[in-house]
């Protein structure tokens, strides 16, 4: 079972791969979009760790959307209210359970991705961030494992696509041979969740 301190390991990975990855992902946005994907999210999840170390929410709900509200307020263009709006959407599914299942947490994340396909009208294929997350959260039923190599796997299929949603979309042809920044980053925040899933494994083995 999945607890807030969890939760709060999750959004702690994100943010140390963000900032590592911050500059690669400013790369893949430099030819379709603003070259600001890397720093903006970058500033987000930093002020997404301030705030948990501030507040320490006590539900893995209430983590989520803390979460959410920060990368709202805090990040410029379109990352912040999609990744807000996947964080909080995810949140407001669980509930105010204090431990949550992978299995829960699936469903919880599928509504998150849902209400994202939404706000911005993409689709898989679309070549967005939707095309790592839906591959991730159906594989997410199987393990952690398995989601964070199809949200690896849906990233780098974006590379042939042609953009049909957000900036890059403006490109037409030109977009097709660049990996989507957006699912790239997304990505990151399910290889995040998988890091966090194996320390709890680790720590209780060692218990």
């Amino acid at each position: 079972m999945l607890d807030a301190d969890f939760f709060r390991r999750w959004m702690t990975a994100t943010a140390a791969s963000v900032d590592r990855e911050a500059a690669y992902l400013t790369d893949l946005d430099s030819p379709i979009g603003d070259a600001d994907h890397g720093s903006n999210l970058r500033r987000g999840f930093g002020a997404v760790t301030a705030v948990l170390e501030k507040e320490a929410p006590d539900t893995p709900g209430a983590v989520l959307m803390l979460a959410g509200r920060q990368l709202v307020s805090t990040v410029g263009g379109a990352s912040g209210p999609l990744y807000g709006t996947l964080l909080r959407r995810t949140g407001k599914a669980l509930g105010d359970a204090g431990e949550v299942s992978r299995e829960e947490l699936a469903g919880a994340l599928r509504t998150g991705v849902e209400a994202v396909m939404t706000l911005g009208g993409a689709a898989p294929g679309d070549k967005t961030m939707i095309d790592a997350l839906v591959p991730a959260v159906d594989a997410l039923a199987e393990s952690y494992a398995a989601a964070r190599a199809a949200a690896d796997g849906g990233a780098e299929a974006t590379t042939p696509l042609r953009a049909r949603k957000g900036r890059a979309s403006y490109l037409g042809e030109r977009s097709i041979g660049h990996q989507d920044p957006g699912a790239t980053s997304a990505a990151l925040l399910v290889a995040a969740l998988s890091e966090a899933a194996e320390g709890t494994a680790e720590g209780a083995r060692g218990e």
